[in-house]
């Protein structure tokens, strides 16, 4: 080989290991191993155990922009909204804000208007008949008193008659007594009965007019002005979709935007079903922004929802948890997209090594720690785990050599136990399988 060329072998040989992480070597061949195995250094420092999701911020406070309130008594269940100010509008305490369509509510207008107008005929009709009714008993009643005065009138006149004559006349005048007692008896039933009657149809005409009023103060309301100053963000639907021009209201969720208070802000996002139960309130969290990356919040957790939910487009299950922003400022607004890191675990100055090299034996963890030119099955315990590491309590020092690949004859390998550990259970049958079981992440 030429000078040229062992200069250029050289070149090439400094930039390959220059490409190469410095956490990553090449180990050399163990004796009985095939080929070469990637190795990892076990290092010391901080330690972190964190859920990564993408939340959205909203205020923690605010004022409910709402339709009318009473639509559902005047059985005006669904409004559609005609239109409204653009999302991001400052307005002031009274300002109008959104229009709802009115062709439903004219419709019911027009229904109970109609509802009314019968409800006066039959009110009208009722106060007639009472009348004439009680008009005719007090006619009968004055004929009655009259019947009786020519009774008593005929009884004197036969007192010098014959006794049956007499008691004819006396059983005369005592049939008038009876018919004109009875006749006033008659006579306050049907009042009573007129009463209750026009009370009956008065209660009727009462309710359409009352549904009535309700529908046009529903109409009256379909201008939805601002309760308070501050800046409108529109509400979402259970689908997600924010409700707009053309999006319908309900009577039972009259929402159409909120005035947030941006002074105090949070990150609502949600973490499935098998991370949940790493999150607890107040652990902290470090949120960024997809609107400017380069901004770094921080927040803790408020909230961790009880029970799991089915969100839009998901197969799986997730919770919801809140995020309080600890320190918000002016350019927060709501519905920006963050990405929140959740801090479950944290320990300091503790060893470490890529989750990758560490392997099972019946339970037992352990990994292939290479020196100089041999590897040994090296027993470990473990502590807290995360995505890409796991905490060596026992077992290895800093600086260790670890292969992140068994070499080929890793299994026949014996087994270097901790001291004090004790000894593993045997293996059942012929079976040789190797497992590998990730540790228990402890908090």
């Amino acid at each position: 080989m030429t000078p040229r060329q062992v200069r250029r072998s050289a070149i090439a040989a400094g930039v390959v290991f220059a490409a190469v992480p410095a956490a990553w070597l090449l180990a050399r061949k163990a004796p009985g191993a095939a080929e070469s195995s990637l190795v990892a250094i076990v290092k010391r420092g901080d330690f972190h155990v964190t859920v990564t999701t993408s939340g959205e911020l909203r205020a923690q406070k605010f004022v409910q922009i709402t339709g009318p309130a009473n639509a559902q008594q005047a059985q005006i269940y669904q409004m559609k909204i005609a239109s409204i100010v653009p999302e991001g509008t400052t307005v002031k305490e009274g300002d109008v804000v959104a229009e709802l369509d009115r062709s439903s509510a004219a419709t019911k207008v027009a229904e109970v208007t109609l509802a009314v107008q019968k409800a006066q005929a039959v009110w009208q009709q009722a106060m007639l008949d009472s009348t004439l009714n009680l008009s005719k008993a007090r006619e009968e009643i004055r004929g009655m008193e009259l019947a009786l005065e020519e009774k008593k009138l005929a009884k004197d006149q036969t007192r010098y008659e014959a006794p049956t004559i007499q008691r004819q006349a006396e059983i005369d005048l005592e049939k008038a007594q009876r018919a004109l007692a009875q006749g006033k008896v008659d006579y306050k039933t049907k009042t009573e009965q007129a009463r209750a009657k026009m009370q009956e149809v008065g209660a009727d005409l009462e309710r359409q007019q009352n549904m009535l009023k309700a529908v046009q103060d529903v109409m009256n309301g379909f201008t939805i002005k601002a309760p308070a100053a501050g800046m409108v963000i529109y509400v979402k639907e259970w689908n997600g979709r924010k409700r707009t021009s053309g999006s319908q209201v309900s009577a039972w969720d009259p929402s159409v935007a909120t005035l947030p208070d941006l002074t105090a802000m949070e990150s609502v996002t949600y973490v499935n079903e098998i991370d949940v139960r790493k999150v607890a309130v107040g652990q902290p969290v470090t949120i960024t922004l997809d609107a400017d990356p380069s901004k770094h919040l921080t927040g803790k957790v408020t909230a961790v929802a009880n029970m799991g939910e089915q969100r839009p487009n998901s197969d799986a299950k997730v919770f919801e948890v809140k995020v309080a922003v600890e320190h918000p400022d002016t350019t927060l607004r709501p519905g920006m997209t963050t990405g929140n890191m959740i801090e479950t675990g944290h320990a300091e100055k503790v060893l470490s090594v890529s989750l990758e090299a560490l392997g099972a034996d019946h339970g037992t963890p352990f990994v292939y720690r290479q020196s100089g030119g041999s590897v040994t099955r090296q027993e470990v315990a473990t502590g807290l785990v995360n995505d890409d590491a796991v905490v060596i309590l026992r077992g290895l020092k800093e600086g260790d050599h670890v292969l992140l690949t068994p070499p080929k004859n890793g299994e026949s390998l014996p087994l270097v136990r901790l001291p004090g550990a004790p000894a593993p259970p045997p293996a059942a049958g012929s079976d040789t399988a190797r497992k590998v079981t990730i540790p228990t992440q402890k908090s």
